[in-house]
């Protein structure tokens, strides 16, 4: 696995922003997040060893998880992106977006139905982003799609639009001023999944997590513990 990520900084657009880790890492070290600007990584998947080999190994590659692959000021530097992501066929490369709506605007000429080793998650927190954004997914050419619902701040209905999705991650928000997750949303959304025969992942519990009724406070570095010993990931047949 592989991180790539040609520009930094990002725009918070929607109500799962709000504690967003990326603004709190760069306002402790006095980064403005909100200038978009190239890193020293753009030319990352084509850099190439003395011998010839490619530097960045084959296999899956996250792209843009500083940022957002569809942001506005990000245009100019995209379909060199595409090139590259043509050029390695031997990379899957996934990225997470919360501008769905933007894509139609951001593909490459010869996009067709979708690049095979481009997978697109589109991200979602409530239901008014849901319907909103899941609608416009759900009829977009794209081979490899996928769900994120993280940080999770209410109960979603998404079972109308996971047609052709091929998984769901569900997670909490990790804060000290965190939004709740209440474990009962996370299994209404499995098992809309498994009805749906679509994968899904307990990604990570929440700061502040409920079960059966009862509020817990729980450290960062546990979320992700406690989710996996859940052991509620499924798995399509």
């Amino acid at each position: 696995m592989a991180m790539w990520n040609p520009w930094r900084g990002c725009k918070k657009c929607s109500a799962g922003c709000l504690h967003c880790y990326i603004h709190k890492g760069d306002a402790k070290r006095g980064v403005d997040t909100s200038q978009i600007v190239l890193t020293d990584d753009f030319e990352k998947p084509i850099q190439r060893l003395k011998n010839g080999a490619y530097k960045m190994k084959s296999g899956m590659v996250y792209l843009c998880f500083s940022t957002d692959f569809l942001i506005e000021e990000a245009d100019p530097w995209r379909e060199t992106c595409w090139q590259m992501m043509r050029e390695r066929q031997d990379c899957t490369f996934l990225f997470l977006t919360k501008r769905i709506e933007r894509f139609l605007d951001c593909i490459p000429d010869d996009w067709g139905d979708g690049y095979e080793n481009v997978v697109v998650c589109c991200t979602v927190e409530d239901q008014e982003n849901t319907d909103r954004k899941l609608a416009i997914f759900s009829k977009l050419p794209i081979k490899h799609k996928c769900i994120t619902a993280q940080p999770l701040l209410e109960g979603i209905d998404m079972e109308r639009y996971l047609d052709g999705i091929e998984l769901v991650v569900v997670g909490g928000e990790s804060d000290k001023e965190a939004r709740v997750l209440d474990y009962a949303w996370v299994l209404d959304i499995r098992e809309q999944c498994i009805r749906k025969n679509v994968s899904f992942e307990f990604r990570q519990c929440g700061t502040h997590f409920i079960k059966d009724g009862v509020q817990y406070k729980l450290q960062v570095k546990d979320l992700c513990k406690q989710a996996k010993k859940a052991g509620i990931d499924y798995k399509a047949q």
